[in-house]
């Protein structure tokens, strides 16, 4: 414990891999590793010298700019914006959620289990609701909406083809946990376009295929490998990093440097 000025100062104990690598990064900027205005490495280098995956590096940046501490700069990478005034000060904002990716990865062992059982339970009354729902899917791309009704539709119905009132109550709260996670919000905020959405709702088709065949390894490994692929591009469409920049590889501009000779 840290008394100041009387006030007890409980320290933040992370739960999550992103929290320990956020605290990490937030000792970085107490330490004067890195000053107000200052491009922070880009998202490899990080993973690389901590020795975690990119996806937590990711979720680690999105807990501090939630913070207010750095500013993403879309295409060009991230920028220290303020200084944080306790590193072990718990966000008010993050709280205990959970990262997107991991998120997603819960759902992946999650829901590739529920296809499978359902390709087992399904009826023909479960794939027209499937049908219809992908028909929404559809309809909602060719609007041009960002609502995605349809798509969460989808992953429901197969949900209920278990007939398995549990499996639809865990389906259900992921989805409710993922719209009310600010982490998750603030990882769409850098997202623009919606032609991603056309490869997901190529996905479903190839899951649905696989349960109207009553398939089980093909439903699982089809819904595995939709949350795979919904993984990876996410990760692609809100990467921040400029592909050029390769300023870290000299202590100044050498071209600058020329020019003055």
């Amino acid at each position: 414990m840290q008394y100041s000025d009387n006030i007890i100062m409980m320290p933040f104990e992370p739960k999550r891999p992103y929290q320990e690598i956020g605290l990490k990064l937030r000792q970085e900027l107490l330490d004067g590793r890195y000053n107000i205005g200052d491009r922070l490495p880009p998202e490899r280098d990080i993973a690389e010298r901590l020795d975690v995956s990119r996806t937590v590096v990711r979720e680690a940046l999105i807990m501090l700019e939630l913070e207010n501490l750095v500013e993403v700069k879309k295409g060009s990478g991230v920028y220290v914006l303020n200084m944080p005034s306790n590193a072990n000060s718990r966000s008010n904002i993050v709280g205990d959620d959970a990262g997107p990716f991991e998120m997603l990865q819960a759902r992946q062992l999650l829901e590739s289990n529920i296809a499978e059982f359902a390709a087992m339970q399904v009826t023909p009354s479960d794939i027209t609701q499937m049908r219809a729902a992908l028909e929404l899917e559809r309809q909602e791309l060719a609007s041009g909406t960002k609502d995605c009704s349809g798509d969460e539709t989808f992953h429901l119905c197969i949900a209920q083809a278990t007939q398995n009132s549990v499996l639809v109550d865990m389906l259900r709260q992921s989805w409710e946990r993922r719209e009310s996670s600010p982490m998750w919000k603030k990882l769409h905020s850098h997202i623009n376009g919606q032609d991603y959405r056309e490869e997901w709702l190529q996905d479903h088709a190839k899951i649905l295929a696989a349960l109207q065949r009553k398939d089980p390894i093909a439903a699982k490994n089809a819904m595995w490998q939709h949350l795979e692929n919904v993984k990876q591009r996410l990760l692609e469409l809100s990467d921040i990093d400029d592909p050029n920049f390769d300023g870290y590889l000299f202590s100044s501009n050498p071209v600058v440097l020329l020019g003055n000779d």
